[in-house]
């Protein structure tokens, strides 16, 4: 084989810091747009990135030569940043962990359709919820006391 072929596809949650619900219905849109700036500055793919008030949900296309948590390191640094200097919240912050599962060829439109639709999801369940079923669906084992 002449050559190297990929799909490497996170969706990647994280939120803010203490789940306090800082990111506005004002200026979500631009942080959205930040961030999928941020992850072309990166060298990855935005493919979808959404939301609501206390956490963000991305999909992503990242290369082999990506290593997930420095691409986050750098992701919540620039976040963070941007607050500071776009919406001057020098106490702002992202929680410290993030949840980042691989989704498959087949499985990207469902998880497009999922992060569009996260007002709508968040009617019905809480960010605690939604965590669990996520990590539940991808066969991830935790601890129930970290999710807060």
């Amino acid at each position: 084989m002449a050559s190297t072929y990929l799909s490497l596809h996170y969706h990647i949650v994280f939120s803010t810091k203490d789940r306090i619900p800082s990111i506005s219905l004002k200026w979500q849109t631009s942080l959205h747009d930040y961030l999928g700036g941020t992850v072309v500055g990166l060298g990855g793919v935005p493919q979808r990135i959404g939301g609501i008030q206390d956490h963000v949900h991305l999909l992503v296309g990242l290369k082999a030569t990506h290593r997930l948590a420095d691409f986050m390191r750098e992701l919540k640094k620039v976040g963070s940043i941007w607050f500071h200097d776009e919406i001057r919240d020098r106490k702002f912050t992202w929680q410290e962990s993030y949840a980042a599962f691989t989704v498959s060829p087949t499985a990207r439109a469902a998880v497009m359709r999922y992060i569009s639709n996260q007002e709508s999801h968040h009617r019905k369940k809480n960010f605690r919820e939604e965590l669990s079923d996520l990590l539940k669906k991808a066969g991830v084992e935790y601890d129930p006391k970290y999710l807060d």
